[in-house]
């Protein structure tokens, strides 16, 4: 996007409240990971923070930590329609502001065998729902997309690029 910036990764335990729903997870999460950063904001400096969701009948669908969780995310979600939430929150020193993009995703029907060769391939345990749109699984296998495609992928530019347009003009 043609912007200077610089990675500061810190670790945050991912954990929220069983009550939030949909894009209300990703929102706290883009907000939980920004907490560590502001005792040491600039005041010339914004801080994003950014957390994707999988969500898929009234279900958030989490990073898998096991080939058995992977392949089960991705049974559930074979031949169905999910959407994907990406929250970014951009913290200054003096405010906080969240935004959010939804993308609605359908995948194709999935042999076992196929996400097998996906799962054992591409090794999806770092991605939420177990895939990422951008590997083998999103080239062969999603239909259909309503939305932001960089959304999908973990960080809807176009949105970040308007928010910080509108954050510094």
């Amino acid at each position: 996007m043609g912007l200077d910036f610089v990675v500061r990764p810190k670790s945050v335990d991912e954990v929220y409240p069983d009550h939030l729903q949909g894009k209300e997870i990703s929102d706290y999460l883009a907000e939980l990971k920004a907490v560590p950063f502001q005792a040491e904001l600039k005041e010339n400096e914004i801080v994003l923070t950014s957390d994707t969701v999988v969500w898929h009948n009234g279900t958030s669908l989490a990073k898998a930590s096991t080939k058995e969780e992977a392949f089960s995310m991705l049974r559930t979600l074979s031949g169905d329609w999910h959407q994907v939430i990406t929250s970014v929150c951009f913290t200054t020193k003096a405010n906080q502001k969240t935004v959010n993009q939804t993308t609605e995703v359908k995948f194709m029907d999935f042999t076992d065998e196929e996400i097998n060769f996906y799962i054992e391939n591409c090794h999806p345990f770092d991605k939420a729902g177990a895939y990422g749109i951008q590997e083998w699984i999103g080239m062969v296998g999603i239909s259909e997309i309503r939305g932001s495609y960089t959304n999908v992928v973990g960080l809807p530019t176009h949105l970040v690029y308007k928010t910080l347009m509108d954050m510094v003009s």
